[in-house]
């Protein structure tokens, strides 16, 4: 064959795209068990770190089998819907945002810690400046109190939105309230820096970052909400319920004073 004939340099430029082609495709079968290995051990990492707990990728399976001991999927109206095993991680957040608020499925995980303390933390996600951000915000058990929160994102500037990552922005979580002493959901408003005075009720955002810090914001509010529907089917009430002692015929109470039939 003439080497130097265009059809033998197409031949050749089809038989080396399709060679090409065939590796790249055996490369991505061979790598993907591996790829989502990876996926799911840093989304055990990202799960753990929102309650403080901090592990090597490797390590992350056995922590998240120890500290998570249960996992749930709820609706919008905060009705459960699953709790089977892996059911809330298998959740793909990403994909749930394609969906009308109403409906999507909202995982949840619940977390018991070395002290014995629970709690429960949720997965979000939101927009950014550039693209996507998410997060985990894990509540206490009293079901009003922020426990932490750890937040990623996509493509947000260095320097200016990233910072969402930073200890300086997730370590002003803790302790914040997401219901107020009326017992009304406020849940944390991301604020300008400086712009409010600083209450249990908000933090600040990102200087320079201010669409980022917006994301976020919005991200917990809109998120948060759907949550605590269900958190107020499952904590206990404000006021407990009083016994009810049966009525002995033979002693009647009247102002903690006893007369007994006997006496009269």
């Amino acid at each position: 064959m003439n080497v130097n004939s265009n059809s033998y340099t197409f031949i050749f430029s089809t038989v080396m795209v399709v060679v090409v082609a065939v590796l790249l495709a055996a490369a991505a079968l061979g790598l993907k068990p591996a790829q989502d290995r990876n996926i799911e051990l840093e989304k055990q990492q990202n799960i753990l770190s929102a309650v403080g707990i901090v592990v090597e990728r490797e390590a992350a399976k056995e922590a998240y089998e120890k500290y998570i001991t249960a996992e749930m999927v709820i609706d919008f109206n905060g009705t459960i819907k699953s709790q089977e095993p892996k059911s809330a991680f298998a959740i793909d957040m990403a994909s749930q945002m394609g969906k009308a608020p109403e409906q999507r499925e909202y995982p949840l995980f619940q977390c018991k810690l070395d002290d014995g303390k629970t709690c429960y933390i949720i997965p979000m996600r939101g927009k950014g400046l550039w693209g996507p951000i998410w997060g985990y915000v894990s509540i206490q058990e009293d079901f009003q109190s922020v426990f932490g929160a750890t937040f990623d994102h996509k493509s947000e500037t260095p320097g200016l939105g990233a910072e969402i990552t930073t200890p300086y922005f997730t370590g002003q979580f803790p302790g914040k309230k997401i219901i107020n002493e009326n017992g009304e959901y406020v849940s944390v408003a991301v604020i300008k820096p400086g712009a409010e005075a600083k209450t249990d009720y908000n933090v600040d955002g990102i200087s320079g970052g201010t669409i980022t810090s917006r994301g976020v914001g919005e991200m917990l509010e809109r998120t948060l909400k759907v949550y605590v529907a269900y958190f107020n089917t499952i904590k206990p009430s404000a006021e407990p319920a009083l016994e009810t002692t049966p009525i002995d015929s033979n002693n009647v109470v009247v102002d903690s004073t006893a007369i007994t039939t006997a006496s009269i």
